[in-house]
């Protein structure tokens, strides 16, 4: 028997449902009673993602600039096929990592390896695999799209006739004519993403690839990173947005100061914190007030209100004792809706503990 938290695709809300894998059965949203069904995934033996095959190896890496140590000792590896999210609050070491394992910069310590390749000893051939996206993207600005990657085509040696095709792929094919220094920061972002897909290189590093951008470019980009991996490809990626994270990575790894401080699957860290599902409750008139009724119950974690809605935590066995207390005092409750731990509940909690 497995669990799966899944979304209901009309009111968006999240509900836990278990059954064995391959398994198909029926499903009705406890939100909006929305009527579905489910089939769990067979279960995959020897799962490239779970093979200790490692497109990327990092050891033990420190670089210091002056009296600053921007990473501390940091050591993770990322396997074949997997898509790893690189996190951390602004100054944390990301953008540094990323530079020290393409030896943009010179680490003063560690090792580093791309697909077995050391980045030391044979730099050349490590990068030869990889494709590169920067957290600033910059271009010619007097060049079109279609001149860019051609451009980027003759440096890589990759026929031409890859460009238009890549172009149409992130959108911006009707833009093939105009000059980049016209774009906005999302299309510059987007050429930049066709960019790194010349060649096809089975590993991408991406830099806060969906910084600063909008829904619409942020969904297109998520879905390439999706559409890379799904075709074999091994990406790492820096990002703040951590929904995005959370949405389309295997694993991930949590830097502050240059430290790790917790590596592995969302769920897991979140089995390693104890961070507890929350209720949210609508009661009629509730008007942003936490009742006194609530307030005295010794198994709630924490509770808040906002307008119509109550948000408890809880253990999950004292959940009815909650309902019970709220449905004595007279309130009326118009709906219950389970939230599931997210990765900024994660995320929060070991930041805060690092500190």
């Amino acid at each position: 028997m497995v669990s799966k938290t899944i979304m209901c695709p009309k009111c968006k809300s999240h509900m836990k449902i278990e059954g064995n894998p391959g398994e198909k059965i029926n499903v009705t949203c406890s939100n909006c009673n929305t009527k579905g069904f489910f089939t769990f995934p067979e279960e995959k033996h020897a799962s490239k993602k779970e093979t200790d095959s490692f497109a990327i190896e990092v050891n033990g890496l420190t670089k210091i600039f002056k009296d600053l140590k921007a990473v501390n000792n940091l050591s993770f590896k990322v396997r074949k096929g997997e898509i790893f999210g690189l996190l951390g609050p602004n100054g944390a070491g990301k953008t540094t990592t990323i530079k020290a394992i393409l030896s943009l910069i010179h680490a003063n310590s560690g090792k580093i390896k791309i697909n077995e390749f050391d980045i030391k000893e044979e730099g050349i051939k490590a990068r030869e695999s990889v494709g590169y996206l920067p957290e600033r993207v910059a271009f010619y600005p007097n060049l079109t799209p279609l001149q860019t990657m051609h451009f980027f085509c003759e440096l890589w040696g990759v026929d031409k006739s890859v460009a238009k095709p890549l172009i149409k792929e992130v959108g911006l094919e009707d833009a093939i004519g105009r000059k980049v220094g016209n774009f906005s920061k999302g299309m510059v972002q987007l050429l930049g993403v066709a960019q790194v897909m010349i060649g096809k290189p089975p590993v991408y590093i991406l830099d806060e690839p969906m910084g600063g951008l909008d829904a619409r470019w942020v969904k297109t980009i998520r879905e390439k990173i999706k559409m890379l991996n799904e075709e074999g490809a091994t990406i790492l990626f820096s990002s703040h947005i951590l929904s995005e994270v959370e949405n389309i990575c295997d694993r991930v790894a949590i830097i502050n100061k240059g430290k790790l401080i917790a590596k592995d699957t969302v769920e897991n860290l979140n089995k390693y914190l104890k961070i507890k599902p929350r209720l949210e409750i609508t009661i009629k008139d509730l008007d942003g007030k936490v009742h006194n009724v609530i307030k005295d119950l010794k198994v709630i974690e924490t509770v808040d209100a906002k307008d119509n809605k109550l948000f408890v935590t809880c253990e999950s066995s004292f959940r009815s004792q909650v309902i019970t207390k709220l449905e004595e005092a007279g309130l009326k409750i118009d709906n219950i809706k389970t939230i599931e731990p997210s990765l900024e509940d994660a995320f929060v909690k070991l930041i805060e503990r690092d500190m």
